[in-house]
């Protein structure tokens, strides 16, 4: 499971035109998942998630979690985080889960996110052709891949 996680000061995600998802100050998080994706990787990136200290303190440091500022998520599934490009120019998806296996998994994670946060998580739509907008604050933008926890 890889996940790009974007500090925001706002964003959201439209649909043919609607809006189904919108934040103020929080992480947009990207999420991509591959068929050896597990409940051990879910539950591990979503503590990570919750518990990364990138939201600034008081004197400007970056030591507070999301849990701390009382932020909000949005997660979006992305499968063209695992596309390989070392042959040609056409990015292959072939490392990507399939939908039977990464709609679960990506269902999955988003309620570990919320018990982990206490709130609701809003999402995008899985396989949606979907627009995402946002104010990156910082730039903040982490990425961390759960097959790399050492």
């Amino acid at each position: 499971m890889k996940a790009v996680i974007q500090r925001v000061l706002k964003s959201s995600v439209t649909i043919e035109g609607e809006t189904v998802a919108s934040i103020d100050n929080g992480l947009l998080i990207l999420l991509g998942i591959v068929d050896e994706d597990s409940q051990a990787d879910i539950k591990w990136l979503s503590n990570k998630i919750a518990n990364l200290r990138i939201f600034s303190d008081d004197n400007g440091v970056m030591n507070k979690s999301i849990i701390d500022v009382n932020g909000n998520a949005i997660v979006v599934s992305q499968f063209t985080l695992y596309a390989t490009t070392k042959k040609g120019n056409r990015p292959s998806y072939i490392k990507a889960a399939k939908p039977d296996i990464a709609i679960p998994l990506y269902e999955t994670f988003v309620k570990q996110l919320e018990t982990d946060l206490s709130k609701k998580v809003q999402t995008g739509q899985f396989g949606a052709d979907m627009k995402v907008e946002l104010i990156n604050d910082g730039p903040v933008t982490i990425i961390i891949d759960t097959k790399n926890k050492e």
